[in-house]
């Protein structure tokens, strides 16, 4: 449960803008900041499928073999799907020169080289899904590399645990959602791949079709199916869109499929049954089913190469042919001069689409039974989340059993599948979509999308929550794209939270566009780059409005980024106050969620909290209606008394400030006193807390001074300081004097036993 948890703090989601900020060069990613270079460094790529993962693979051996990287000495790269495959054992020996590659001699002295100098190795292992059960490793790893012999699995775990080859670099792809918990107190570094930006689409495509006479009709007919342009973010779905798209233009259409859903099918149809005889079609839709079955048998094993030969040659011809599987050849064990071949999917999301063909053809798959391959189901049920284009595919084809593409791939009547469209329809009636979590509400949307059914679409918009949050969960364009089509469907007023959603600026701006958006949450970074975007195009009614809807309170303070954001955010106002262009011309105009803050909080530790709280005392004053201040955190900021002077020189510009909450700061004497100075500036101020600091009897003696003339003060905590009976005494006196105040909380370690309990038998108000 621990490593759950530490796997939760190393992937924290940050906003759009900050990945950008820690965008990485391909000479970057080995540089990694150890206190104990002898150990073995590992470095984890997380990305969905078809993000670029492998490719960025090829290109750091393509780098290496060219003279970068020049610490490794040898680069072993294994794909992890064909590593899973054969049932045999190995030694670290046979790992690197028998199933990488086999040197033509001298293969024990190059194995004693690796053996000893592990720091000019770097192994990589690609697709660490392909190990299907790694979250069940060994509890006992490989430990002697040179003689025994184990298990692939046995292996990795013993290089990552450093009991072989200590010293190495590991460098491990994956996707997000496996699990990968039992490596992160491990892990020396994580990388993201993100994907691409609009504008890269538009490049990639732009290349993808350059010299081609429909070069400018390409890009402009993948850019009007909005949907399928948000899908190009990932970069093999861009490359399968743009394939498909040059087979629809060389044939003189002039239109795409409107979801992924009829893309597929369409691919499909297109490469299997458009142009074949009567008895080629009948063959080639058996094979078809056939190999639809093998994708859901291996997908449900979570694994998308096989060993063992496909059923029959007809099969393998068609799964060939038509592209759907790749051979290779399986590594050969020291002891066996035998090939060995095996087959593996193509690609991630054929595998998918097959598979789901396979739910809606095979007759033995009851209607009932769909529902349980939903991503959506109740808390007590596991989704089945591997093959997780599958629910988005189901429901598509539901809905598609009349289409001629869809009547084409099968020779079986379709009645069966307008039993399982009721089951389906009947599931989402009876679910309660308001109670769902964000990314189960998601891949409900994406389902109901890929049904392209008014009723279900209308269905849904009508049953969302008012309140949408998505703080936390990572919006790709694909995400917004049916989130902002289903929520101008509805009549109702949303409010949106978007914080921490990695959501880029176009999709922040459709959103915040919609009349029905009351208000949304967004990173103040992200939030300041659509509106500087709007300023640059010039739309400054969304501008204005925008503003309008945005929210800030409360706001909470946790890294040096979010107080540069709110500085950008303050700095922005301060521009458009000057002027803002619209319709009725020119004239002043604020960002009302500045002005109207209410709560602050500030949480970034010992390491960064007084530089990070100085640039913060800098634009207080522009949060005029600020009434709660909160220093205190568990991971203490430590402010100190140089913080503590530098904040009671704005004090008299917080003049709404009812609470102000100083604990564990490391506030001292020298500290107090400068606050006492200026604490009666705040004329509102209820609630003064400066429970656990360093302060002793002087800086006591300095706030009972003041008291008296802190009229809206009622209630002053100083416990687990240093203060004595003096200082007590002192502040017992100055509390007759203060009617105002209801509780003066002062128990300290220090005042002697008895003082304190005499004092509050002189005054009630006094707390122990």
């Amino acid at each position: 449960k621990s490593s759950t948890k530490a796997t939760e703090k190393e992937l924290v989601t940050c906003s759009l803008q900050g990945k950008e900020k820690a965008s990485l060069k391909r000479s970057q990613i080995f540089q990694i900041s150890r206190g104990k270079d002898l150990d073995t460094k590992i470095i984890v790529v997380l990305g969905k499928a078809g993000m670029g993962k492998s490719i960025l693979v090829q290109k750091i051996c393509q780098d290496w073999s060219n003279g970068e990287f020049s610490q490794f000495e040898f680069v072993f790269w294994f794909d992890c799907k064909q590593l899973s495959l054969p049932e045999k054992r190995y030694s670290l020996k046979d790992l690197l020169l028998d199933f990488f590659v086999k040197p033509q001699e001298g293969s024990k002295e190059i194995f004693e080289y690796i053996l000893q100098n592990p720091a000019k190795v770097l192994l990589v292992f690609d697709g660490f899904e392909g190990l299907y059960d790694h979250e069940n490793f060994p509890r006992s790893p490989a430990s002697q590399p040179e003689k025994d012999l184990y298990t692939i699995k046995e292996l990795l775990s013993g290089l990552v645990h450093k009991k072989i080859l200590n010293g190495c670099t590991l460098f491990l792809t994956a996707r997000p959602k496996d699990k990968m918990c039992q490596y992160v107190s491990k892990v020396d570094k994580t990388i993201e791949t993100v994907g691409f930006s609009p504008q890269q689409r538009e490049l990639y495509i732009s290349k993808y079709f350059e010299g081609l006479p429909y070069c400018d009709n390409a890009l402009k007919l993948i850019k009007e199916c909005e949907y399928l342009f948000s899908h190009c973010y990932s970069p093999g779905m861009c490359k399968f869109i743009c394939f498909l798209c040059e087979t629809i233009l060389e044939k003189g259409d002039k239109s795409l499929p409107s979801t992924l859903t009829t893309v597929f099918l369409k691919f499909v149809q297109e490469k299997t049954i458009s142009v074949q005889t009567d008895v080629a079609a009948v063959k080639n839709q058996e094979s078809l089913a056939t190999l639809s079955h093998i994708a859901w048998d291996l997908g449900e094993k979570h694994q998308s190469a096989m060993k063992s030969d496909l059923p029959s040659k007809e099969v393998k011809e068609f799964a060939l042919k038509y592209g759907f599987f790749l051979p290779f050849v399986l590594p050969r064990h020291s002891d066996s001069g035998e090939e060995e071949l095996g087959s593996t999917f193509s690609d991630f999301v054929v595998q998918n689409f097959l598979g789901t063909l396979h739910l809606m053809l095979a007759e033995e798959i009851k209607d009932k039974s769909l529902t349980k391959y939903l991503s959506f189901p109740s808390k007590k049920k596991k989704p089945y989340n591997w093959l997780y284009f599958v629910p988005r595919f189901l429901s598509g084809l539901l809905f598609l059993q009349d289409d001629p593409c869809f009547c084409s791939l099968s020779n079986k009547d379709i009645k069966q599948s307008t039993k399982k469209q009721k089951t389906l329809l009947k599931y989402i009636r009876r679910l309660q979509i308001d109670e769902l979590c964000p990314e189960r509400l998601l891949e409900l949307l994406h389902c109901i999308y890929e049904t392209q059914s008014n009723y279900l679409l209308q269905h849904v918009a009508l049953r969302l929550r008012p309140d949408l949050s998505f703080l936390g969960v990572v919006l790709t364009p694909p995400d917004v794209h049916v989130l902002h089509s289903i929520l101008k469907r509805s009549r109702k007023e949303f409010s949106l939270d978007l914080r921490s959603s990695s959501i880029d600026t176009q999709g922040l701006r459709d959103l915040v566009g919609l009349k029905n958006v009351a208000s949304f949450r967004a990173s103040p970074g992200d939030t300041v780059k659509l509106w500087k975007s709007l300023e640059q195009t010039k739309d400054y009614e969304l501008l204005r409005s925008s503003t309008e809807k945005f929210v800030l309170d409360p706001f909470k303070a946790k890294t040096m980024k979010d107080i540069s954001d709110l500085s950008d955010l303050v700095e922005l106002q301060e521009r458009m106050i000057n002027c803002v262009q619209d319709a009725s011309g020119c004239r002043s105009y604020e960002i009302p969620t500045i002005k109207n803050l209410r709560k602050l909080e500030f949480a970034l530790g010992p390491v960064c909290g007084l530089q990070g709280f100085l640039k913060l005392v800098e634009i207080l004053a522009a949060f005029p209606l600020l009434q709660h201040l909160d220093l205190d955190a568990l991971s203490e900021n430590g402010i100190g008394d140089e913080g503590a002077k530098s904040l009671s020189e704005v004090f008299p510009t917080l003049t709404s400030l009812e609470t102000l909450n100083l604990s564990q700061n490391k506030i001292t004497d020298v500290g107090a006193e400068k606050l006492a100075t200026a604490l009666p500036s705040l004329s509102s101020l209820k609630t003064l807390s400066l429970y656990n600091n360093n302060i002793c009897d002087f800086g006591a003696e300095n706030l009972a001074r003041v008291l008296p003339v802190m009229a809206s003060l009622r209630v002053l905590d100083v416990q687990y300081n240093k203060i004595t009976g003096v200082g007590a005494q002192q502040l017992t006196d100055s509390l007759r004097k203060c009617p105002h105040i209801k509780n003066l909380v002062m128990w300290n370690p220090t005042i002697p036993y008895g003082v304190l309990e005499h004092l509050q038998q002189l005054d009630s108000r006094i707390s122990v």
